[in-house]
């Protein structure tokens, strides 16, 4: 038997040698602590049989992983090979947007883990704003389709299984906007009526609770009590990110006294006693952190900072060194570029998750946590992030090993499952189609400016060409075209194929569009809600077909 395929892994392993000819038959498994490093395993297959050795249970794991990949490529006979493998990054994290409008059905996560923990990721964040089920809050969640406490402890044993520590995740300072719009909740905003922005324009409505309000604390000491005793990770993501708004309203004074970042890092050690008190570590958001680099060493040094940056040039580098010099254990946070894009930015995710991993590597990041946000309705469709949330496992796992994979080729055998090699580069290509309209954006394509009115704020359309467009829809046309003559073997093929198809036809309005002119999205809106209905809760889909529209009255992240 001669090998018809090259060996296509996901991640690739650290190191694998080949050996003649192809074997089968039993699988002799063992731990022994000896073997590779922690989390790692080696894995022998020659004629005498096949053996795995775990360095422990989750390398021992991630060994069988692997098997049942080679398995998929090759089915019963396997390549007699060598493998030694271990991990880069201890933690290897995804961080799921479930706030802004999309919660997914529980069906939709259970298969979400399943994937992730084929590909050795090893925690899993749901970011969370309203979509928890709080008791006694029930008219902040009570639209949105949220979580409840059982599924959430469902979730979480059903991670453990795996090997996923689920992380609990409730932003607890900045990004309250969902609560504060509440008469209940509005004494507790830092700004009722809003503040400037960093990008230009100004923010209408409150953003920040007060850092100064004790009710705060009381309010998140709540929402903390019912949160937590749902997960059985010690760890605990606050968020904190994004506090624009401080110093503008009714901690003005004490800001203009003390100075914004001491009055931020008060509330944030409020925050940390809090957390400290259910016999959690915090994790947070370290932007804020960053902007006043000498705040760094105030710090508790048992927090966890995430540096999170979502650009091919992200100064990463630069800031986890300010993490490491002031002795504080960090994460790196890049994201999939797929949220404000519609189908992906898929070379700008790539330099990103490879510039998080070597910045990381380098000055020593704990953990790598890949991030897929929702901004603006959450209008992208969950395969098109299987790219990205590959490039994450990939690049985590091992940098060296995985920094020039054939992503298309792993997209196709172990996220689509697609026997006729289609659907890997067809969604490289259309995740690419954003350079062809002439205008590079920070966090957005251009093309979702176009699509959705009420984003354009961030950016004014600029250098948009008629040329530039034109030759976006050919790049569309082109990337789209070989869809059905993929061959996925998964049941929600067809599913997929719409999902692709509908994402190319936004793109193309996004054309129209820009060359002037006013295309009916009356088709794509029916198909999307459609398509939402098949992976989500039916929370949030209005305000989310309202970003297709006018935008009036959406609400702005």
């Amino acid at each position: 038997m001669s090998m018809l395929q090259p060996i296509t892994l996901l991640p690739s392993p650290r190191q694998i040698r080949l050996l003649d000819g192809f074997s089968s038959g039993p699988v002799r498994a063992v731990i022994d602590p000896g073997v590779a490093r922690p989390q790692g395993y080696r894995l022998l297959i020659s004629p005498t049989g096949i053996e795995l050795i775990g360095h422990d249970s989750a390398g021992l794991f991630y060994g069988q992983q692997t098997l049942s990949q080679l398995r998929r490529l090759f089915g019963s006979q396997l390549p007699n090979l060598q493998i030694e493998d271990w991990p880069d990054f201890p933690v290897r994290g995804v961080m799921l947007d479930i706030s802004r409008d999309k919660v997914p059905t529980m069906a939709t996560l259970l298969q979400l883990v399943e994937m992730l923990a084929e590909w050795k990721i090893n925690q899993l964040q749901l970011y969370t704003e309203h979509t928890f089920a709080y008791l006694g809050y029930e008219e902040v969640w009570k639209d949105a389709s949220p979580l409840t406490p059982n599924e959430m402890k469902q979730l979480d044993e059903y991670c453990r299984e795996r090997f996923i520590e689920l992380v609990p995740n409730q932003n607890s300072f900045g990004h309250m906007e969902r609560w504060l719009r509440h008469p209940r909740y509005l004494p507790l905003a830092e700004s009722p009526e809003g503040a400037p922005h960093p990008a230009g324009y100004f923010w209408k409505g409150p953003f920040s609770l007060c850092p100064t309000d004790p009710k705060c604390v009381d309010f998140l000491a709540d929402l903390y009590g019912q949160l937590l005793p749902n997960f059985s990770s010690r760890l605990f993501n606050v968020g904190c990110d994004e506090t624009f708004d401080i110093g503008y309203g009714r901690s003005k004074s004490e800001c203009d006294r003390r100075g914004v970042a001491n009055v931020y890092l008060d509330f944030l050690e409020k925050v940390h006693k809090l957390v400290e008190s259910h016999g959690r570590r915090m994790m947070f958001w370290g932007d804020i952190v960053l902007h006043h680099p000498e705040s760094a060493a105030r710090l508790p040094k048992d927090v966890i900072a995430l540096n999170w940056g979502y650009e091919a040039d992200h100064l990463f580098d630069a800031e986890t060194s300010i993490f490491a010099k002031a002795g504080i254990p960090f994460y790196v946070c890049p994201g999939t570029s797929s949220w404000c894009s519609i189908a992906g930015r898929t070379d700008n995710m790539l330099a990103n998750q490879r510039n998080a991993a070597e910045a990381g590597l380098r000055n020593g990041a704990i953990g790598y946590l890949n991030t897929d946000w929702g901004d603006f309705g959450h209008l992208q469709y969950l395969p098109i992030t299987f790219a990205g949330l590959a490039a994450g496992a990939m690049m985590s796992w091992c940098l060296e090993s995985n920094r020039s994979a054939d992503l298309p080729a792993a997209l196709d055998t172990h996220a689509f499952h697609d026997r006729a090699g289609v659907m890997g580069k067809l969604a490289r290509d259309l995740g690419n189609v954003y350079l062809s309209a002439g205008k590079l954006m920070k966090n957005r394509s251009a093309l979702f400016n176009l699509l959705v009115p009420s984003s354009t704020h961030l950016d004014p359309m600029q250098r948009i060409t008629r040329e530039a467009m034109e030759a976006t829809e050919s790049a569309i046309a082109s990337a789209i075209a070989p869809l059905d003559s993929a061959k996925m073997d998964r049941p929600d093929a067809d599913l997929i194929r719409d999902e692709f198809r509908n994402a190319a036809a936004m793109l193309r309005a996004a054309c129209r569009r820009g060359l002037g002119e006013n295309p009916s999205m009356d088709e794509i809106i029916h198909e999307h809600r459609r398509l939402w209905l098949a992976r989500n809760r039916p929370g949030g889909l209005e305000d989310s077909i309202l970003r297709l529209t006018s935008g009036k009255d959406a609400p702005l992240w």
